[in-house]
């Protein structure tokens, strides 16, 4: 399986089946961690799989978890069909986006205040300290893929990617 390898961790992702309380509700989370190997995932299932742990680790873990990340090249994945079709909550259980057209059209309610850790808190972004709101996941505002050419090479450390701030989302019907 080809490696995906990032500058930075993407905003991820869970999947169908959910009602109950907040960390059970919880359909949609920033990374709170990346998984100690810089930008190198370990592709698709690596990311999958940390989506997972740190879902575990809060609770919410009973659940199939996508991390919203695109590959490029001939066989290449969107995102947003990883993610299924909404809706997506937050570990506050409040709802993100209803749909994908709200997620990738509408502007959704992703703020600073809604995209939150698998833990509740704020990703901190412009003026906090440390500042780690940039999410690349090697996808366009509408969560396809980029085309080829457009992020370097896959090398043995973090390769570039377009900065995208996106969200995770859950895959399933919702």
């Amino acid at each position: 399986m080809k490696s995906i390898t990032l500058a930075a961790l993407a905003a991820l992702a869970l999947a169908p089946g959910l009602a109950a309380a907040q960390p059970a509700q919880m359909t949609f989370f920033v990374t709170s961690a990346n998984p100690g190997k810089g930008g190198d995932l370990g592709g698709l299932a690596g990311a999958d799989a940390h989506c997972k742990a740190l879902a575990t680790a809060v609770g919410a873990g009973n659940h199939t978890w996508r991390a919203y990340l695109s590959t490029q090249g001939a066989n290449a994945v969107n995102a947003r069909d990883r993610i299924g079709k909404g809706p997506w909550r937050n570990a506050k259980g409040e709802v993100v986006a209803k749909d994908l057209a709200d997620l990738h059209e509408g502007a959704a309610g992703l703020t600073k205040q809604t995209a939150l850790t698998e833990k509740g808190t704020i990703v901190n972004g412009r003026g906090d300290t440390p500042n780690m709101h940039d999410i690349l996941t090697g996808s366009q505002s509408d969560g396809t893929a980029f085309p080829p050419g457009r992020t370097a090479p896959a090398t043995t450390g973090p390769a570039a990617m377009p900065a995208m701030r996106c969200s995770a989302m859950p895959t399933g019907s919702g």
